[in-house]
């Protein structure tokens, strides 16, 4: 792995990295909830705090500065979801854009019309429209296997109907890894003449994505989730982000895309953070320029600059990750009393293992990983319905969740899977 990729120039990039609990180099294994981050983004936020930091379209310097670091910060992301500047929309958080975008499209919608979510789903994108069912939207929601976690597709297509507005999908699950085929699923929404919202909080850390080759009406991603501070993106298709009638401080008139979606004075320094979340991501794929146009030369041939390089960049993540979560995957599903969650083994996933141990509750199981300095998460990580109802784990406290980031090493998956197996021996 390391003959393409260099860990060590990665790690050296995170401070967090030299933590130790009880003697031991901590293990961040948390990257699900959110990742570590690099240095050069504390900078950048750092740097336009001590250096730029105003409100936005004044008539000075350091508001022109804020300006023109905004929407160069728009660039990026768009570079990075492939699609225009003025697409992006910045916001608190994926949930806080959710529930935005929901209700400004709920506006044009009417008692009786449908909506589709799925109970692979986060919260955050179905929610929403549990909400918005007080007003007589009807929703429905996609059922899931409960043996290999994968959506019924089968139960996906007799949902869709002539009546469904809007179908909001996960593209991976958070909970438990799956990868969602979903071009086939946005086209047969398309066909309907539904609107479609891609959940891709999960998906963005470890896939390129190309909102225009899916034909994505909306998309929403968490810059934490991939290097960046606490926010969220929402990419609106622009044909359809003029349409919307969004809730905003001033009700007169329906201002253009993308502010129209951005209530009050925009989180700046948050937005410059995470541009550079992005950029650490393409000098990934400048790091792996070689190996790159040798192993991917499909996926790359169509691409040119900053998008050439942050799609390499995530193939060069993905690359070196997924060895990782075999290796733990197949460690673990020969241990006595422990249970892998997730789709079949060689079935589309993300580096994320969840798992239980036979006669432990989640929490007692990740606070011991925790008291050896390896940090995982336990509970149903707002994957409630497919956790706590379609795996039926509300007893048990939920699933134990490893997620895999470019900073982890094998030698860490080597002692994660030695302190797991030590924990299940005294179960």
């Amino acid at each position: 792995m390391e003959l393409f990729y260099d860990v060590k120039k990665i790690r050296n990039q995170f401070p967090a990295l030299e933590r130790k609990v009880h003697g031991n180099t901590a293990i961040y294994l948390d990257g699900p909830g959110g990742t570590q981050v690099p240095k050069r983004v504390a900078d950048k936020m750092t740097d336009y705090l001590f250096h730029h930091n105003a409100n936005a379209h004044g008539h000075f310097a350091t508001s022109r500065e804020c300006d023109a670091l905004h929407e160069a910060a728009r660039e990026t992301m768009a570079c990075f979801l492939n699609c225009m500047p003025e697409e992006i929309v910045f916001g608190d958080s994926s949930s806080t854009n959710n529930l935005k975008l929901a209700f400004a499209l709920a506006r044009g919608m009417k008692a009786g019309d449908e909506v589709i979510i799925t109970d692979l789903d986060h919260e955050s994108n179905r929610s929403p429209w549990l909400h918005l069912a007080e007003r007589g939207l009807v929703v429905k929601s996609v059922k899931v296997n409960p043996e290999t976690c994968q959506l019924d597709l089968d139960d996906y297509k007799s949902k869709l109907t002539d009546k469904t507005k809007v179908v909001a999908l996960n593209w991976a699950s958070n909970g438990v890894g799956t990868i969602t085929d979903i071009k086939p699923l946005i086209d047969q929404a398309h066909d309907k003449g539904a609107l479609t919202i891609i959940d891709a909080v999960h998906y963005a850390p470890h896939r390129p994505i190309d909102v225009n080759a899916l034909d994505i009406d909306f998309l929403v991603c968490s810059p934490y989730k991939f290097f960046g501070p606490h926010m969220g993106v929402l990419f609106g298709k622009a044909e359809e982000m003029k349409k919307l009638e969004t809730y905003r401080v001033l009700v007169e008139g329906n201002t253009q895309p993308p502010e129209k979606l951005e209530t009050g004075t925009p989180q700046f320094e948050a937005i410059c953070g995470s541009a550079e979340a992005v950029e650490f991501i393409a000098d990934i794929g400048y790091d792996c320029e070689v190996w790159a146009e040798k192993q991917h030369p499909e996926d790359l041939k169509e691409l040119k600059g900053r998008r050439w390089y942050i799609v390499a960049g995530m193939l060069a993540i993905e690359e070196y990750e997924d060895p990782m979560a075999r290796k733990l995957r197949s460690a673990l599903v020969q241990m006595d009393k422990v249970k892998i969650f997730g789709p079949p083994e060689g079935a589309p996933r993300t580096s994320t293992v969840s798992f239980l141990i036979e006669g432990m509750r989640a929490g007692e199981v990740a606070k011991a990983m925790g008291d050896e300095g390896i940090f995982v998460w336990a509970g149903h990580y707002y994957a409630k319905e497919l956790i706590n109802e379609v795996l039926n784990l509300k007893s048990v406290g939920g699933l134990v969740r490893i997620g895999l980031a470019p900073y982890n090493t094998e030698e860490e998956i080597d002692r994660t899977i030695e302190v797991i197996e030590n924990i299940a021996s005294k179960a």
